[in-house]
Order: C-alpha cells, then sequence, then structure tokens
C-alpha cells in the first residue's frame, strides 16, 4: 500500500509540472547554464563545463580541472566558449575551443571577472569585475581583447551582473545594479534591478520599462532586448521591442523560475526546471532539448576523507586516557598517549554530535539524526553494540551538557531556549528553565556532586543573567543573585559546599550584541563564591601565622597531646606501607558528597574571590580544589586559561590562548582546545607549557559516500530553516511542499556546488533577506594570489603607464600603498618598463606579471619616458587587495569637494558599513569636523553590520549650553557634536545595518533623505548548527516591526526623500548627482536655518547687586 501511495504522490507532481516528466529514461536534470551555436549546445553540470549537439545528443566534458566553471557564452563564430573558471582560487575569464584543449587564460586581476558577452566581431569579451570599484559591493564593466592585454574599464559608473552587446556593438543592455534574488525569490526591495541600454559613444541611455521587480540577464536579437522578469512573481521571459517601447510575455510558467538566457542572434536558449529549453523568438515556443549523462563522475564516487581537520566537539572520558570526539558527523575515541581511534558510529549520512562521556565510562552519548530528527543515542564506549535510542522531546536541535555524577540523567538544551534533563532510566524529559531572548541562549547548568541540585544562569526581562539552583526533588528554582548585576558561568565546588560564578555591574549598553553602543565598551567580571550550607565556614576566613610552643616550656598535657599526634604519624606510615600493598586491588568508590542548601539569607553568604576584574568566564572546579576560568582578554589580549588554587588564595597563568576546555568526571586531567582542531590532555595540577599532552587526533578517517552526506545535508538544511526562523509560518511558505519540490533534483546533483544551487533554490521560497549557503567540502584549488601596486594603468607608446597611483595612509597597516613609500615614490604619468627583470609591453597583461608575489620583494623598472634608456629601479612590496585605497581616496575626493563647495561650513562622513569599520570612519570623520555648522552622512554602498544606534544617539544631540572661561573660546555641551542641519545619502546597495541606519535617521526627524531606494534587507542572523561537510547556512533568526507593532523595511527598503537617479551620461568625468543634489539641500537649509555661535555675555556684578 506503502509504495501505491508514493507512486500516486509522484504521479500527482508530475502532473503539476510536466516539464519534469523525463523525455528519456536515464535523462540528467540540473544541468545548467547553457549557451546555443548554430550547431550546438554548451552547458555546465558538476562544476564543470559540458558540450553536446543542438539536440543534446553525445554530450562530451571539455574541463576536468579541479575549480569549477561557469557562465559560458558561444563565440559569434561558433568555435570558441568564453566562460569564467576558479583554477586558482579566483574566477577570471578563459576561453576554449569547442573540440577541447587547455583553457586559455584571459583575465588576471584578482578580483572576480565574471564574462557577459562577446563583441559582435568575436574580437573582445565583455565582462563586469569589481577591479577598480570603490566597494567590493559593485561591479563595473570593462572589455578585453581575447589576447589578454590589458582590459579597459568603460564609462559607466557601476553595473549589476548583466550585460550584452546589441548587434551593432554600439549599445549595451546592462543591469545597473548586482542581482539581490539569488536565495530570494520575488524580491521587491530597493535593488530590483532594471535593465538600461545605453549608447557607448553618446552615453544616451533608456530603461526598459520597469516595475518593482527584477529584470536580468539582457539578450540582443536584432532590435529586440529579451530578458528574464519575475514581474508576475516567477521568473519568465520577457521581450522588449525598442520601437514600440512594449514589453511583452513570452514564456508562462508558474511553478518554476526560468533560468540563464543566452542567445546566438536568433534563437535563445534557457534553464527551466533542471531542463535546458531552446526558445524560438517570433513564435514564442520552446523546445525541450534532453541531455543524458553517465552518472559515472569522479565526485560521486565514496571516498575515504581525512577528518582529523574537522573536530567541533569533544569529551574526556572519565580518567583522561581517552576521549570522545565528533568529527565529520561520526563520534570517535581517540588515546591520550597508546593504541589507536575508532570510529564508534559509522554513521554514513547521518549527522552524530555533541559527544559526552559518562562518569562510569562504560557510555557515550551523542545526539544524532539517523531517525530523521535528532535524538538522543547512548553507545558502549567501544562501540560494539546498538546505540541505545531515546527521544529528546519534539523535533529540535539540541546540545548535551553533561552526565550527572551517578551517570543516571543527562542535562541538554534545546533550540527553543529550554534546558531540561533526561532520566534515563525513565526515558522522560524533565523541563528545568526558560530564558527570556531569543534567538540564541546562554541556559547552560551543571549538576551538583550528588545530583540533587543543578545550577544555571537565567536572562530575565532587564536582560541581565541571574543564577538560580533548582532542586530536582521538587522543581523548585531559587535564584541566589539579586538580578542587579549580570551573573552567569556558575558551577559547583567539587565538595558540594560552594557555588562558583561571575557577575558583572558594567555591562550597560552591551546587553544586546545588536547595538553598535555596545562597541567600546569593556565588560569586566568579579568572581564570586556562594556558601551554600550555613554552618559552613568561608573558604577565605581569617588565616593567622602563630609561634609553635617549644618541648621545653610544654606542659604535661601538651606533651601527650604530641605523643597522640606522633603514634598517629606511625599509623599514617604504616598505612602508606598498606597502601602500596593493595596497589593492584580494585580502588573503591570514593563516598558521594552530601551537599547541604540554606537557601534562608543565602545572598549573605556570597564572597568575592581575589582574582582582579576581567572579561571573566567559563569556570570549572578540578581535584584539589583548582578553580578554572578563561580570562578573555580584549582587543590587545589574547584569551587565557587560568587556574585559582583555593588553599593558596591565588591565581595564575594555565596555558595562554586557549580559551576552550573541559575537565575528565574525576577532575585529575583536563581537555583544552588549541586552534582550529587540536586538542590536548594534561594533568591539572602543576606546570603546564602550550602543546604539552597533544592528543594525536592527525589519522582520524572517514568513508564519504557524496550521495549520503548531500542527501542529509538538504534534510537538516531544511530543518534549520523550519526551527531558527523568526517566524513559524516561514513568510506563508508550504515549507514540507518546498522540500518535495526541489528534492526530485537531489539525484542529480553531481558536485558539491549543486548542493548549494539546489538549497539556495529552496531559500529563495521563503522570500527573506540574510538567507545564505556557503562552503563545504568542494575539490582542493591551490589559491594563486596576484600582487597589485595600488594604481591604474593605462598603455602608451607600446609600454604600461601609470595612469593613477593611489596614496592610501602609510602609517596605517590596512592603508599601505606600495608605491608611495619613502623611498619609491612613483608617480602618475611614469613608465612601468620590466618587472622583476621581465620587460613589460602593451601587449601583455600587467596582472600575469605578478602571480604568486603578494607580500614579496618586486623589483620595478620605472622611467619618466617610453624607454628603457634612463630607467631606474624601485623595490615595492605588492598588496592582495587594493580596494581599501581605492575607497579611502573616492572618500576623501569627496570630503575635498563638500568642502570647497559650501565654504568650509558642512562635513562630510562616509559610513562603509555599521560594523567595526562604519563605527571607525564615523569616530574618524565625524568628531575631525565638529567645526562645522553642517554635516553630509553618506551611507551609499553600506555593508551593514549592527544596528548603529550610537550614530543615531551622536547625531541627536541638541545644544544644551555654553561653558565660558577666561581665556580662550567659549565651549558647548555635548561639546562633541554637530549642531546645524543634517542629510543623509543612501542608495540601493545600503542594506541591513545600512537599512536600518536611514529608517531611524527618519525615526528621529534628523534631517533629509537623498538618494535611491535601499535594499530592503532587515532581518538578522545568529548561530547556526554547521552542515556535516563544514558547510553553512543561515536562517533569519529576528525580524523588525516598529514602534506602531507593524512589520517594516524587510523587502521594502526605505525611500529618500528626494530621489536621485544615477544615469551613465549624468556621472561622466567624476560627476555624482546625489552628492551634488545633497550639497545643495544641506546649504539651502543652512541658509534658512543658519547655526549661531553666541559669544558670552558681560560679565555679571553679583558681588555690587
Amino acid at each position: 500500500m506503502r509504495h501505491i501511495l508514493l507512486t500516486a504522490l509522484g504521479a500527482l507532481l508530475l502532473a503539476q509540472s510536466p516539464e519534469l516528466k523525463a523525455q528519456h529514461s536515464n535523462e540528467t536534470l540540473l544541468v545548467r547554464q547553457p549557451t546555443l551555436s548554430k550547431t550546438h549546445i554548451a552547458f555546465t553540470y558538476g562544476g564543470d563545463l559540458w558540450i553536446a549537439n543542438r539536440d543534446g545528443s553525445q554530450p562530451r566534458r571539455l574541463t576536468v580541472a579541479p575549480g569549477t566553471e561557469s557562465g559560458p557564452l558561444f563565440s559569434p563564430d561558433g568555435q570558441t566558449i568564453a566562460f569564467t573558471g576558479t583554477y586558482d582560487g579566483n574566477a577570471d575569464i578563459y576561453t576554449i575551443s569547442i573540440n577541447g584543449g587547455e583553457p586559455k587564460r584571459v583575465t588576471w586581476h584578482p578580483s572576480a571577472d565574471v564574462v557577459r558577452s562577446w563583441s559582435p566581431d568575436g574580437k573582445h569579451l565583455l565582462f563586469t569585475s569589481t577591479a577598480n570599484s570603490t566597494t567590493p559591493r559593485y561591479p563595473k564593466l570593462f572589455t578585453v581583447s581575447l589576447n589578454g592585454e590589458l582590459p579597459q574599464e568603460l564609462p559607466i559608473i557601476m553595473s549589476g551582473n548583466w550585460a550584452s552587446y546589441s548587434p551593432d556593438g554600439q549599445t549595451i543592455a546592462y543591469t545597473t545594479i548586482t542581482d539581490a534574488f539569488n536565495t530570494w525569490k520575488r524580491y521587491r526591495g530597493g535593488m530590483t534591478t532594471p535593465i538600461r541600454l545605453v549608447n557607448t559613444k553618446t552615453m544616451d541611455s533608456e530603461l526598459i520599462p520597469h516595475v518593482n521587480a527584477s529584470d536580468v540577464q539582457p539578450v540582443w536579437i536584432g532590435s529586440k532586448v529579451y530578458f528574464l522578469s519575475d514581474r508576475n512573481r516567477i521568473m519568465n521571459v520577457f521581450e522588449f521591442d525598442r520601437s514600440t517601447k512594449q514589453v511583452k510575455q513570452i514564456t508562462h510558467y508558474t511553478d518554476y523560475d526560468v533560468k540563464t538566457l543566452t542567445g546566438n542572434g536568433s534563437e535563445l536558449v534557457f534553464e527551466y526546471a533542471g531542463r535546458l529549453h531552446t526558445l524560438e523568438p517570433a513564435s514564442g515556443k520552446a523546445t525541450p532539448v534532453p541531455i543524458s549523462i553517465s552518472p559515472e563522475i569522479l565526485a560521486l564516487r565514496p571516498t575515504w576523507k581525512n577528518v582529523s581537520n574537522m573536530i567541533r566537539n569533544a569529551s574526556l572520558s572519565p580518567s583522561g586516557v581517552r576521549v570522545a570526539i565528533e568529527a565529520r558527523g561520526d563520534i570517535y575515541t581517540v588515546p591520550a598517549k597508546k593504541g589507536d581511534w575508532r570510529n564508534l558510529t559509522h554513521s554514513d549520512g547521518t549527522h552524530d554530535r555533541d559527544p559526552i562521556w559518562s562518569p562510569k565510562g562504560d557510555k557515550i552519548a551523542y545526539v544524532s539524526d539517523a531517525s530523521g530528527e535528532y535524538q538522543l543515542h547512548l553507545v558502549d564506549q567501544k562501540g560494539e553494540k546498538e546505540p541505545e535510542v531515546i527521544s529528546l522531546g519534539e523535533p529540535s536541535f539540541y546540545r548535551l551538557t553533561e552526565f550527572s555524577p551517578d551517570g543516571k540523567k543527562i542535562l541538554y538544551q534545546d533550540k527553543k531556549l529550554n534546558l531540561w534533563y533526561m532520566d534515563l532510566s525513565a526515558k522522560k524529559p524533565v523541563k528545568v528553565a526558560t530564558d527570556t531572548y531569543g534567538p540564541s541562549t546562554n541556559l547552560e547548568g551543571h549538576f551538583s556532586p550528588d545530583g540533587k541540585w543543578i545550577v544555571y544562569s537565567e536572562k530575565q526581562v532587564n536582560y541581565l543573567n541571574t543564577v538560580f539552583l533548582h532542586e530536582i526533588a521538587t522543581g523548585k528554582a531559587t535564584a541566589i543573585t539579586d538580578g542587579k548585576s549580570d551573573a552567569g558561568n556558575a558551577v559547583f565546588s567539587r565538595d558540594g559546599k560552594y557555588v562558583f560564578f561571575t557577575a558583572s555591574t558594567n555591562t550597560g549598553t552591551t546587553v544586546s550584541g545588536l547595538d553598535m553602543s555596545a562597541y567600546d565598551r569593556r565588560v569586566t567580571s568579579n568572581m564570586y563564591v556562594v556558601v551554600l550550607n550555613a554552618k559552613d565556614p568561608s573558604p577565605f576566613a581569617p588565616e593567622s601565622d602563630e609561634e609553635k610552643v617549644s618541648d621545653s616550656e610544654k606542659g604535661n598535657d601538651e606533651k601527650k597531646a604530641d605523643e597522640k599526634k606522633s603514634d598517629k604519624k606511625d599509623d599514617s606510615k604504616k598505612d602508606k606501607k598498606s597502601d602500596a600493598a593493595k596497589k593492584d586491588e580494585p580502588k573503591k568508590d570514593e563516598p558521594t558528597p552530601k551537599v547541604v542548601v540554606d537557601l534562608e539569607g543565602i545572598g549573605q553568604r556570597i564572597l568575592a574571590l581575589p582574582i582582579p576584574a576581567a572579561a571573566l568566564g567559563t569556570l570549572a572546579v578540578a581535584d584539589g580544589g583548582k578553580l578554572f576560568y578563561v580570562n578573555y582578554g580584549d582587543a590587545v589580549t589574547a584569551p587565557s586559561l587560568n587556574r585559582f588554587d583555593l588553599k593558596e588564595r591565588k591565581s595564575e597563568p594555565f596555558l595562554p590562548g586557549v580559551a576552550g576546555y573541559t575537565l575528565s568526571a574525576d577532575g585529575k586531567k583536563l581537555l583544552y582546545f588549541s586552534g582550529s582542531s587540536n586538542v590536548g590532555i594534561v594533568d591539572v595540577g602543576g606546570k603546564v607549557n602550550p602543546g604539552d599532552g597533544k592528543v594525536d587526533a592527525s589519522g582520524l578517517q572517514a568513508l564519504v559516500d557524496p550521495r549520503h552526506e548531500w542527501k542529509q545535508m538538504i534534510d537538516e538544511f531544511w530543518r534549520i530553516e523550519r526551527d531558527y526562523f523568526y517566524v513559524p509560518n516561514m513568510h506563508g511558505a508550504d515549507w514540507k511542499g518546498v522540500k518535495e519540490k526541489y528534492a526530485k533534483f537531489l539525484p542529480y546533483v553531481a558536485h558539491r556546488s549543486d548542493l548549494n544551487y539546489l538549497i539556495g533554490e529552496m531559500m529563495g521560497e521563503m522570500v527573506v533577506g540574510h538567507n545564505y549557503v556557503s562552503g563545504g567540502d568542494f575539490p582542493e584549488v591551490k589559491p594563486i594570489q596576484i600582487g597589485l601596486l595600488g594604481a591604474d594603468y593605462e598603455t602608451d607608446n607600446g609600454y604600461y603607464r601609470f595612469k593613477k597611483v593611489y596614496n592610501g595612509e602609510n602609517w596605517n597597516p590596512n592603508l599601505k600603498a606600495p608605491l608611495t613609500q619613502p623611498g619609491v615614490t612613483v608617480k602618475a604619468g611614469e613608465y612601468l618598463i620590466a618587472v622583476n627583470g621581465r620587460p613589460l609591453r602593451a601587449t601583455d597583461n600587467v596582472y600575469s606579471f605578478f602571480e604568486n608575489l603578494v607580500g614579496k620583494q618586486v623589483v620595478l623598472k620605472v622611467n619618466s619616458k617610453p624607454s628603457e634608456s634612463g630607467a631606474r629601479t624601485v623595490t615595492v612590496v605588492p598588496i592582495a587587495n587594493e580596494t581599501g585605497l581605492r575607497q579611502m581616496d573616492w572618500v576623501e575626493g569627496n570630503r575635498r569637494k563638500v568642502d570647497a563647495a559650501t565654504g568650509g561650513k558642512v562635513a562630510y562622513v562616509y559610513l562603509p558599513n555599521t560594523g567595526s569599520d562604519g563605527y571607525t570612519f564615523f569616530n574618524r570623520y565625524y568628531y575631525s569636523q565638529l567645526d562645522k555648522d553642517a554635516v553630509i552622512i553618506d551611507e551609499r554602498f553600506n555593508g551593514g553590520g549592527f544596528v548603529a544606534d550610537y550614530i543615531i544617539d551622536m547625531l541627536n544631540r541638541p545644544l544644551l549650553s555654553y561653558w565660558n572661561g577666561r581665556e580662550g573660546k567659549s565651549f558647548t555641551s555635548p561639546a562633541a557634536s554637530i549642531y546645524g542641519p543634517k542629510v543623509m545619502i543612501v542608495n540601493e546597495y545600503a542594506g541591513s545595518g545600512g537599512d536600518a541606519l536611514p529608517n531611524f535617521f527618519r525615526r528621529r526627524n534628523l534631517g533629509t533623505i537623498i538618494g535611491k531606494r535601499t535594499w530592503g534587507g532587515l532581518v538578522g542572523i545568529s548561530g547556526y548548527p554547521s552542515l556535516i561537510d563544514g558547510g553553512s547556512v543561515t536562517s533569519p533568526s529576528f525580524g523588525i516591526y516598529s514602534p506602531d507593532g507593524k512589520w517594516e523595511v524587510e523587502n521594502i527598503g526605505v525611500a529618500p526623500d528626494i530621489e536621485v537617479e544615477m544615469t551613465p551620461k549624468d556621472t561622466q568625468n567624476g560627476k555624482d548627482p546625489q552628492l551634488e543634489k545633497a550639497i545643495e539641500t544641506v546649504l539651502d537649509q543652512l541658509k534658512k536655518n543658519p547655526v549661531k555661535r553666541l559669544e558670552a555675555p558681560a560679565p555679571d556684578n553679583r558681588a555690587r547687586d
């Protein structure tokens, strides 16, 4: 019956989408990015470039390099294919004959060079690159000859991802901004891409009639431009007739988006539902092109892989002789010294996580999604038996914390902010607490030594954590801190007499990690101890050294006492001899400490430890009363693991550079984490040096079947989105239906990039920003960096000439300009004659001469004339990225423009993002211009980061008072403020935190906003479980709504008060219409409301009055 139901479901799905019905039983889907000639069709599959006959027959692979190939385009004569390849760790343009052979490299710049079109004569390629951009957030258009000479930048201020030549080569159709919908379908924010047609000689242009939708991938056929658009929700092919100015829909698909539209001058080809189709423009008839490729592809073979660099979690055995490790979805144990590692789970296609070793050493617990949802598994320490499986509760993501000391309970957390313990005998989960705020929680608890109490900290409504004691017998929780400090990291002492914790009273504005106002606020904590039993003394009771009385002065009673002590010492020696004789006898279990908690008056039994205040955390108590903790340091000081000796009452460094560690159950061994995947086991006493006790896990291996892993990762990604998305309705998407819709393509995934593409397509159905997929186990490609000199080039008289040299800031390590270093001083207009003795000529590509030279000394031969004669040599050190130099040049140029145009009255402040760079830029440029009357805040291309409440607060500081002294000028309160008009410039690339900034700027009525509507991506992402092969996905876990209770900005953006377009013609020769409008606006506002600076009034005569 089950088989019948599945068959019926499959028939229903095929009936809804007839295009998915395979025309041939062995047809391959997920063939992508087609291009068409008169005789062939080329496409990508499995990360490689393929070619077939026009009917799809006889497909053959053209490339086999470890890197990936994308975006193939046939030359006009159909004999050559241009494509973008990532062979050396960077995206560059290559060409290859349709007959195969070695690809020929065309570009070398370290920015991503992506081919977009052939020139009609077949001599040049049109491509996009961020090579000369002032930020990596937007590309520009370039042309390059097939010989790979110096690419020529087109005089278009910025472009998007797509461009193509008209048949006469006079006009280019291009998208003006980059796509925002790769994982965001039905996107409607400020980056909905229009298509502009520009005459490359006159710079006159027109827009294809645009609605608030994404129009992409323009292709010319005659005087008509064909393109893809989701203006009717699903991407389809549309036609724009230049003569009638009308737009017409050509295809009418309603389920899957049309992808990758290209043409050959008379026909079109596109990708839809994983299959290639040709399209006859006049009739609108689409014809599927079936492709059948043998599944015997190298990337699909099961292979043994070393997984030692993928260690994620680890737990010590009770005595510290072995360590349980999670790596690539399996659970291993590795010996501290002798023996071999063993794989306990061998769970191909299953993700096993979070191993913890039981106190008795017989079992290891972990969570596994073997059933399709994460459950608790308990396996014997050698992995010889089938694991015991226990449900942890409703479907969710779980993290195990620890066993109870008697091994009968396990403490764990779920994604839903809950702390639980599992009663292993009853197989029943018991909820301990629920945290107050999401999207993540630090609600981590610890058992008391007798297993009857749990100590944990829970965030309260005031955003501060409070330490609680939970009594297991009654289920009652009692706060033991007063809520006036941020208390946490609580642990019991091993004898059960104390609870140690940290607490801070200067968390202040750092209580939300989302706010920029948390920056530069060094939060420090002190260490405290709670005496649980009211009858126990303080561990820091006063001590006093007293002189011993000599025997001659002792009385008879004292002598008798000494004799008894001597007898005891003799007995002790006998006992030690007896112990030695019993060395081989089985050890008896130590008695379980009895924990007595007197809750009444417990707050008065909280004492401070003599440990200096710092960023303290991650406490654990080892054998011998040794309290371990991490000092997380600050911007200057690295983290370190420290040890406090309760008996000696002093602290000392234990292991520098270590922030992660755990203890064995007996408290005698410590496991530390160093670097990404290095672990070591050391004794808790004595001196330890970095690297001591290193555990050799270098041989860890797993048999990896890509198909099994890929299926598991699709399932896990689907569950991550289900559980972490900020609203449970998935924005109205039928999330189960989405899985069914795309899971049918999984059998055709042939490369890790295919899996990421498929995940991205599923993400897109949620219609939300900040949904990203990245990484994973890709074939290894050795990166070869290209060195840069921080310059623009041109060719003249057969040589390269420096067109512009960027100064940067040589005092700033991040903005060093190679050509302006002392002793180098290369100037614009000089010629570059040779590089490391190799003559450089105009027919060469200058960037190819700097392969693998980043950070290395390079000898340049330069001259003031195009000749070898009279040339001088200079030694420079090329850099890997010069975008920062270009950005600083643009920013300083804008500042000078504003200063000159306003007579020095207006400040200019650029904000590249709302993260650390934006914070630094604001502090540097705003406060250095406090002498100005007004300010222009430019947040175009703002990459977001955090909520810039700090910047909004600083801009919203009205004048409160003047202060006068006998000498010097009067000053103001607040002093650090510009009191006059404020204007903000925005554009389509400003997003996330760059959306919030203008939104709050408007909400505070701070001034006028000028430019274009912003991106509209104002949801947030936090931490997520990694995928089994190291790949990552996000799921927006919090979203914004306004003070009046309405969702805002997301998928909308922030519209300007004054919209200013940036057309090609209006932006020639460095013109910036948006900046010019901002200057005009702020000057007009200053004229209407000039800033007045008052002189001090006449002195009072109070002594006479």
